[in-house]
């Protein structure tokens, strides 16, 4: 169907449908599409019709709503009119009428007041009555309420007999009012008393199941709080309103004053409280980790609360969510209490920060979730007591390895012989090396008394970093020491042995620390070093360090101090010989090489009869692993003042005509005796290589001068260190050097290229 522009229904046209006579066949259907076309323009003429009709009938429904509102107004306006009329009339009247209102009124306040005074002592006498029959039951207390209602109206007539005293500003009768009134403050303080006991009680009174009570303090709370809410609404009205006051003055008894009975419950029940948590003091300061089982009482009074009091009071109180407001605000003062507290002690510390979980777990149980009760119970301090108890461990930790410093300190300058011991294999050991592993055991124990593993890491890694300065502080101090015999004086000739002794106990505690023995896996008795003990002892606390932690931080630091302190152990083993050189052979070292004294004097058997001597003297009192480290520590600083004595000592000159590279074999002859009689293994594998550096420098003192540069070649690459000043000066101790062979060598040395590696001994063989 086509539409036609102006929205109606487009009809075609016959010469449009009938263009042939083959279309009059068409004729059927087009009548019945256009019978069809009727039917639809038809209804839709009905249904606008019906629409226009609707819209019609409620315009004309409007209108007369309309008209009939107006007509309302009218007869409303006409009503004002005579209102005010005769509000003219009465107008006149008014002063008259409220002159005589204000007389009858002021008639029956005095009547009252004069009814109330009258019977006033004796309703306080019943008052009394009543308060004491109570208290001859006092777990029932039948008349608390009765008592509460008639010490209530006595009070309301008080207060207003004394505020119309005030109001009149006539103060001659106040004293004797107040006089008359006496007999009710004892009233009331009798029933303050008892409504005073029964708050302090009232968790016991609801676990005795002595509901009624209850509700009875409940109803007077109730009363009393509503009361309160009046007399504050009137204040403020007061305040806001103070031209009307004075127009209102008649006799009304009513609360006059807010007497604040609840806030007096509620602040009973958070001093009953704070004496709960006075008492359990004691057992905490004792005790610190019961302080989940000392507070049961805490848990035990919020579900009293929650099963037996809700109940009874008010719900619109909300009896549960006061007291865990009450109670949660004691607790948090409590634990803040002690976070705050300078003289806290470590144990204190862990019970309160270990407390948090559980409180709020039981609060839980309670059906009290975190988010209701805030703020946080211990203001989110965790954190900080956690740093401030490690800090107290690493401080005292600190404190401890200071003070031990300082006395071994001290007993070391002085040679003290009282802080060596003999151990159970009869070795050297200094008396404070125990007790320092002992002090870090329980230090450790500490620590893992906190369950955390940050506190345990943390504490391993700082006695990690004091065990590394106390290595430092003993190389520091042992070469502090020795430096002092470089010029011996007669006095500290004297103190030589004792020094001696004291490296030999510092050198046995070091190896003491690492030394596991090789049967520990085999051997369930086998004691192992304290290093590794002090490493078990952290896996094996309840609360170990993390797994990643062991592998990386504490296995880099724990094989760090464990190369410490045999590096320690050398260095002691290094001064010991040292000293031997400076002092014992402080005259035999000036003559080696020297014409007429080297070839006649026999120096290096001296020097080896000395070593023996000493090792003798000393082998039972050495550990046994140190035994080879003092025998390369010997071999290693005789060799090099050997090598160094060519260019220290004056006067030396090697002639071809002198027998000088058959004595150089003598002495390296006479020393590898005694090397390879004290270990053939340790001789044959670190002592022999290293003194081929002698048969080089015999070859550069005999070889024809076109062959040094080759010798110089092959020192040099067995030797990465060799100093090229040595060797030149070395040379020039041949009785035939010249110039051109000097510089040979260095054109050679330019050329040559030893591999690096580690440092060897002729890195330490220099020109003095």
């Amino acid at each position: 169907m086509a539409v036609a522009a102006d929205g109606g229904i487009a009809v075609p046209r016959i010469p449009d449908l009938l263009r042939t006579p083959d279309d009059l066949e068409k004729l059927a259907n087009i009548k019945a599409d256009l019978v069809r076309r009727k039917a639809d323009v038809d209804a839709r003429l009905r249904e606008g019709l019906s629409q226009h009709l609707e819209t019609t009938q409620n315009g004309m429904s409007t209108l007369a709503e309309g008209q009939k509102l107006v007509e309302q107004i009218k007869e409303e306006m006409k009503s004002i009119h005579d209102l005010c009329e005769q509000a003219q009339a009465i107008r006149k009247d008014f002063p008259q009428i409220d002159y005589l209102a204000r007389v009858h009124r002021n008639f029956e306040a005095t009547r009252a007041m004069q009814a109330g005074l009258d019977s006033f002592e004796r309703d306080c006498n019943e008052v009394m009555g009543l308060l004491e029959a109570d208290e001859r039951e006092e777990e029932v207390q039948p008349n608390l309420l009765e008592a509460h209602m008639k010490i209530t109206k006595l009070r309301d007539f008080r207060d207003e007999a004394l505020d119309q005293i005030t109001r009149a500003k006539d103060e001659s009768l106040r004293h004797t009012l107040e006089d008359w009134f006496a007999p009710l403050e004892r009233a009331i303080d009798l029933f303050d008393a008892h409504i005073g006991a029964i708050c302090m009680n009232v968790l016991t009174l609801v676990q005795q199941g002595n509901d009624g009570l209850v509700v009875r303090l409940a109803i007077i709370l109730n009363a009393e709080e509503k009361n309160d809410e009046r007399v504050r609404a009137l204040l403020d009205a007061q305040k806001d309103h103070q031209d009307l006051v004075s127009k209102f003055t008649s006799f009304i008894i009513g609360p006059k004053s807010i007497r604040g009975y609840k806030e007096k419950f509620l602040k009973a029940v958070e001093l009953v409280l704070q004496e709960k948590f006075k008492d359990i003091q004691e057992d905490f300061a004792a005790d610190p980790e019961r302080l989940v089982k000392l507070t049961k009482f805490f848990f035990n009074d919020l579900n009293t609360v929650k099963l037996g009091m809700q109940k009874l009071f008010p719900k619109k109180w909300k009896i549960l969510k006061m007291y865990v407001n009450i109670y949660h605000k004691t607790m948090r003062e409590f634990l803040l209490s002690y976070a705050d507290s300078q003289d806290i002690t470590p144990p204190q510390m862990l019970g309160v920060v270990h407390y948090i979980d559980p409180y709020y777990e039981r609060m839980a149980k309670l059906g009290i979730t975190q988010d209701e009760i805030t703020p946080h119970v211990l203001d989110n301090r965790e954190g900080d007591l956690v740093r401030e108890y490690r800090n107290l461990i690493t401080s005292k930790l600190g404190q401890w390895i200071d003070r031990m410093q300082v006395n071994d300190r001290k007993n070391f300058i002085a040679r003290t012989s009282d802080a060596i011991e003999q151990d159970i294999g009869g070795h050297f050991r200094t008396k404070t090396l125990g007790d320092m592993w002992r002090m870090l055991h329980e230090q450790t124990d500490l620590a893992g008394s906190s369950r955390r593993e940050d506190v345990v890491e943390g504490v391993m890694s700082s006695m990690c970093s004091a065990l590394k300065l106390r290595q430092q502080q003993w190389e520091k101090l042992i070469t502090e020491e020795v430096d002092k015999y470089k010029n011996p004086t007669p006095e500290l000739m004297e103190t030589m042995q004792p020094l001696q002794e004291h490296l030999l106990a510092i050198a046995n505690d070091q190896i003491a620390c690492v030394d596991d023995s090789p049967d520990m896996v085999n051997d369930i008795t086998a004691q192992a070093g304290y290093l590794t003990r002090f490493r078990d002892h952290f896996s094996q606390l309840e609360t170990p360090p993390s797994s990643r932690f062991l592998s990386t931080n504490a296995a880099t630091e724990v094989e760090a101090l464990r190369d410490a302190y045999v590096d320690l152990a050398t260095h002691a083993m290094a001064a010991f010989v040292k000293l031997i050189f400076m002092v014992d052979f402080r005259t035999i070292t000036s003559d080696l090489f020297v014409p007429n004294k080297w070839y006649q004097e026999r120096a290096m058997e001296q020097m080896v009869s000395t070593f023996d001597d000493y090792i003798s003297d000393y082998h039972g009192v050495l550990h046994p692993s140190l035994r080879d480290i003092l025998i390369t520590e010997i071999a290693d600083n005789l060799l090099i003042t050997y090598l160094t004595s060519i260019t220290r000592n004056k006067g030396i000159k090697f002639r071809r005509q002198d027998p000088f590279s058959a004595r150089f074999r003598d002495d390296v002859l006479a020393a590898f005796d005694f090397f390879q009689k004290q270990n053939p293994e340790v001789f044959n594998e670190v002592i022999k290589p290293n003194w081929k550096a002698v048969n080089y420098t015999v070859q550069l003192l005999e070889s024809d001068k076109t062959a040094v540069p080759g010798v110089y070649e092959a020192f040099k690459r067995d030797f990465w260190d060799l100093q090229l000043g040595w060797v030149e000066t070395v040379l020039k101790t041949r009785d035939e050097w010249d110039r051109n062979m000097i510089n040979a060598v260095k054109r050679t040395a330019a050329a040559t290229y030893g591999e690096r590696g580690q440092e060897t001994v002729m890195g330490k063989v220099t020109v003095k």
